[in-house]
């Protein structure tokens, strides 16, 4: 991570053009062999910090309260990592505007960015599927009103063992690509100003704004909680 700190540094303050990866490798007090050891061009030297932001927003999907339905969880996993001060401080994300720019104006950088989004994706439909246990498990939970605690604590530990044995199918990855986007899109669409990352129109508010336009959205197939949201908006 050090090396790929350096190169944001120098990338944020010198610019992508007038970096090589020998300034990278110097600031990280590696030799040039080494940097070429980890990464092949420059450009791939922050994909590291790249894929952390992707990560946290996936682990903070995961670790919502288990009971939370799929859309509350994302609102949830939002608001902890996208809200500056939380995760990420509010210079930081100034840090995190110039990157992404760049990767908007350089191709070879907005490849890396691409390619870890679309891992970021695989993850997030991973992660899917384990909630998509525990919210079966908590809605069984409340029609048994004898359950006792212990069991609910086994249950949750199934579920998350469960997980890594399921197969992702292509609804989850779909529901994945989507949720992705929407938060993607938000954060880019906020990097493209010069406003600040908080208030209405910091990457937070935008990716609510853009997850609560999914309402109605089938996150499990044959989910019959669209008639549910139906009923709730028109009410």
């Amino acid at each position: 991570m050090e090396i790929a700190r350096a190169a944001a540094g120098l990338f944020v303050n010198r610019g992508l053009r007038a970096t090589r990866a020998e300034d990278i490798a110097q600031a990280a007090g590696i030799a040039p062999r080494t940097f070429y050891r980890y990464f092949a061009t420059k450009e791939e030297a922050v994909a590291p910090l790249y894929a952390a932001g992707a990560d946290r927003w996936a682990e903070a999907v995961r670790e919502a309260p288990p009971g939370l339905p799929v859309p509350e969880a994302l609102e949830h996993a939002v608001r902890h990592t996208l809200v500056p001060g939380r995760v990420v401080s509010a210079s930081s994300w100034e840090w995190v505007r110039t990157l992404i720019r760049l990767a908007g104006t350089s191709p070879a950088l907005g490849k890396v960015w691409a390619e870890v989004c679309h891992t970021s994706e695989a993850t997030l439909a991973e992660v899917l599927v384990g909630r998509a246990g525990h919210v079966e498990q908590a809605e069984e939970a409340e029609e048994v009103e004898e359950v006792e605690e212990v069991e609910e604590v086994e249950e949750v530990e199934e579920a998350e063992e469960a997980e890594e044995g399921v197969a992702v199918g292509p609804h989850q990855l779909f529901a994945a690509a989507v949720v992705s986007a929407a938060v993607r899109v938000a954060v880019e669409s906020w990097a493209a100003t010069d406003l600040p990352p908080s208030g209405a129109q910091g990457p937070a508010e935008r990716a609510l704004r853009n997850l609560r336009a999914l309402r109605g959205f089938a996150w499990a197939e044959g989910d019959t909680n669209v008639d549910r949201d139906a009923g709730r908006d028109a009410s």
